[in-house]
């Protein structure tokens, strides 16, 4: 995954509470271990037909939000069973960031470690998300969010994460990439106390 320390993106608006991860992505697609082409099954139950075709009612399948790199998400998002091919899924499909006012914790831990950031905000910032589309740019050197309009913010706020996850998603690593990194130093630290084997 390639690492960013911003994201600007007009927004996607989903004003849906109790999003689970099983309409995230269906158990029916979690047979794979690839991340890869995941994203045309996010959503699936909601964003095709029966005859396979999109549903054009869907939000996601609207217009003016194809090409979002930021989805606007109603209370509790992510809730339900714990399943990595939820944020790959979401990452696939092309966005990088998820915002509500509450963020499944599970969810939230897995998209931290797979490269997608979970953004908290209070309700009154959520809610004015949730009104309408927004250009919106998030920040992780500095933890926050700003609406933007004329490429001037008119509304901001902070949100929390984490050094080390800010630290792997600025560098586009997971954690065990992050490990392998440590390789030079971890050997160096093995051979000092004469535990290292080639």
């Amino acid at each position: 995954m390639s690492g960013f320390s911003q994201i600007r993106s007009h927004t996607a608006v989903l004003n849906r509470n109790d999003v689970d991860t099983d309409q995230i992505i269906p158990a029916r697609f979690l047979t794979t271990t690839s991340r890869q082409g995941l994203g045309k099954s996010a959503f699936a139950d909601w964003r095709y037909l029966d005859d396979g075709e999109e549903d054009p009612s869907f939000e996601l399948n609207q217009p003016h939000n194809r090409g979002a790199e930021i989805l606007v998400a109603g209370r509790n998002f992510g809730c339900g069973s714990s399943r990595e091919h939820a944020p790959w899924s979401l990452t696939d499909f092309g966005f990088k960031a998820v915002i509500s006012s509450e963020i499944a914790d599970i969810f939230r831990s897995n998209s931290l470690k797979n490269g997608l950031v979970p953004v908290i905000v209070d309700k009154a910032m959520h809610e004015r998300l949730l009104a309408q589309q927004h250009d919106v740019l998030i920040d992780l050197e500095s933890r926050t969010i700003a609406i933007m309009e004329n490429d001037e913010p008119i509304a901001n706020a902070s949100f929390e994460i984490d050094n080390f996850s800010r630290f792997c998603i600025m560098q586009g690593t997971d954690q065990l990439g992050f490990l392998l990194s440590q390789m030079p130093a971890i050997e160096a630290f093995e051979r000092a106390r004469g535990d290292y084997e080639q």
